[in-house]
């Protein structure tokens, strides 16, 4: 890998190390994302190895760009790049990133080219010297404001690719940092501390944020607590890691989850909390469909046991005359277990996965992302072969793995394939971190809306297709209806619409017209 650096990776201060990439030249133009974030305060401790691993463990949150920033208490090294956490880091180059303090960020792109300078942590020094490197996991609603305020402020330009709300947010950080003398007057130990507790409350919609001025560790949730965010406690240190999962693997025992609305700074005097909002739960429902690994615990809930639960409630909502269920593995599994668990049918794998391809879902072109279905799934032709199969999956996006996997089901001799899928179907976009961003890639918008399922279930060459209901997955998780996120499957979008978005006009029009078929219908 080509590298860029004012000297070797462990030369003077400030030193930056910039991986040279073909991406460089392409810019985001519609900066929307879901990462996975990780943060750990350690002296004493080899904090780029545990944030490599902790990475590791977070790598189904975003495998297109994988970074580390280390701080020593006099500098930060920021080493990022393309590819895979275990492509884009050596033995060599974690043993050079020495420290006590470190963030760390895997990022998946969901629109645009998946350029280097949009990789995380994002770096930048204020006017004070003090060096910031932030990672973000969501995505901003006033994106558009923020920038405006940065330009008006000459910290960025207006000409150009538009920033990612990333970058946006660490060059704000950095301004408020540099206007900070005397931290305590604002109730806080340090300059970014309390510039982080002016900004806080300006940030409109889903953000998890791991942040470090190199002596210090911070982070922050947003007062809906869209996605999740963890604190953990090693024996000389802390964690924080946007899943549970993540704490596991590192060796760190599970404290709290950082509430919607706080930030907490950790020290050498250990933890403390501030608030800057209210609470306001409205965490994403996704996570425990699909997106969080099922060892990870979401608001005391055990993820797997959600979708153990999605997949028992599937069987009472739509049963099926099968001889077999499947799952399409791996995310679909334990809904598969549950639903041969109530349904009495017997449980069987009836497909292999090849584990080195990656998720179809979080993949950026269509594709690769057909291309990959085949390379990942293969039918076990002995055990499916004149039966009638009820396949389950998790869910329902664009509908491409569903419709080949049908196909190759046939083709293996399968006499009957009834899907039956653990979540409502996909009609919303999403904006605060997912990559369904546009109604148009949504098949439940490209059938008839007066029969949505029989649509979908003719458009994949089902012979019947369940979808869970919305009330039946909420119960599922065991949370209030009142306090998560179903916007991608009701159109209710807490966080209200991100500015300047034609996806968000777009979902203005749809829900125009769901309120005018409703009240013909009254």
């Amino acid at each position: 890998m080509n590298v860029v650096a004012d000297t070797n990776i462990s030369g003077a201060p400030k030193t930056k190390l910039l991986p040279i990439s073909p991406y460089d030249d392409l810019g985001e133009t519609s900066p929307r994302e879901e990462c996975g974030v990780f943060g750990v305060w350690a002296p004493g401790e080899d904090v780029s190895k545990l944030t490599y691993y902790g990475l590791f463990a977070l790598q189904h949150r975003g495998q297109e760009a994988a970074g580390i920033a280390v701080g020593d208490g006099d500098q930060i090294l920021v080493f990022k790049d393309l590819g895979l956490v275990s492509q884009v880091f050596d033995e060599q180059t974690l043993d050079a990133l020495k420290g006590h303090v470190a963030v760390g960020h895997t990022r998946y792109t969901t629109a645009g080219a998946p350029a280097w300078e949009n990789a995380q942590p994002m770096f930048q020094m204020a006017s004070d010297g003090t060096d910031i490197a932030l990672g973000h996991n969501g995505n901003l609603t006033n994106h558009l404001t923020l920038f405006h305020e940065a330009v008006d402020k000459g910290l960025l330009r207006e000409e150009g690719e538009l920033p990612s709300d990333s970058a946006i947010m660490t060059t704000l950080l950095a301004d408020e940092t540099g206007k900070i003398d005397h931290p305590e007057d604002y109730g806080c130990s340090t300059n970014v501390e309390a510039a982080a507790m002016a900004l806080l409350p300006r940030l409109k919609g889903a953000f998890c944020l791991t942040f470090t001025d190199g002596e210090t560790l911070y982070a922050a949730r947003d007062p809906y607590g869209v996605r999740p965010l963890c604190l953990g406690r090693l024996s000389g240190g802390w964690v924080v890691a946007s899943e549970t999962c993540a704490l596991d693997i590192v060796g760190a025992s599970f404290v709290r989850e950082i509430e919607p609305g706080e930030m907490v700074t950790i020290d050498a005097s250990g933890v403390r909390s501030q608030r800057f909002a209210e609470t306001t739960h409205a965490g994403c429902i996704f996570e425990y469909v699909y997106l969080a690994r099922p060892d990870s615990n979401i608001r005391g809930r055990s993820v797997n046991a959600v979708r153990l639960e999605l997949g028992r409630q599937l069987a009472r909502e739509f049963p099926a005359d099968g001889d077999l269920v499947m799952p399409v593995p791996e995310s679909g599994t334990p809904a598969a277990v549950g639903y041969a668990q109530e349904s009495g049918i017997p449980f069987g794998q009836g497909l292999t996965k090849n584990g080195y391809v990656g998720r179809t879902f979080i993949q950026p072109s269509q594709t690769i992302r057909q291309l990959g279905i085949r390379l990942k799934l293969n039918p076990l032709k002995e055990v499916i072969a004149g039966k009638r199969l009820v396949v389950v999956d998790d869910s329902i996006v664009r509908g491409n793995t569903q419709r080949a996997l049908i196909r190759m089901l046939r083709e293996a001799g399968a006499k009957e394939v009834h899907v039956r899928i653990a979540a409502p179907p996909v009609k919303w976009p999403c904006f605060y971190g997912i990559d369904f961003a546009s109604p148009g890639e949504l098949l439940a918008n490209g059938v008839d809306e007066n029969d949505i399922v029989a649509g979908i279930a003719t458009a994949i060459g089902a012979d019947s297709l369940g979808f869970v209901s919305i009330d039946g997955m909420v119960a599922a998780s065991e949370q209030a209806k009142t306090e998560v996120c179903c916007a991608c499957f009701d159109g209710k979008y807490p966080l209200g619409l991100p500015e300047g978005n034609p996806n968000a006009a777009a979902v203005e029009r749809m829900q125009a017209a769901q309120a005018a078929k409703a009240a013909t219908s009254n």
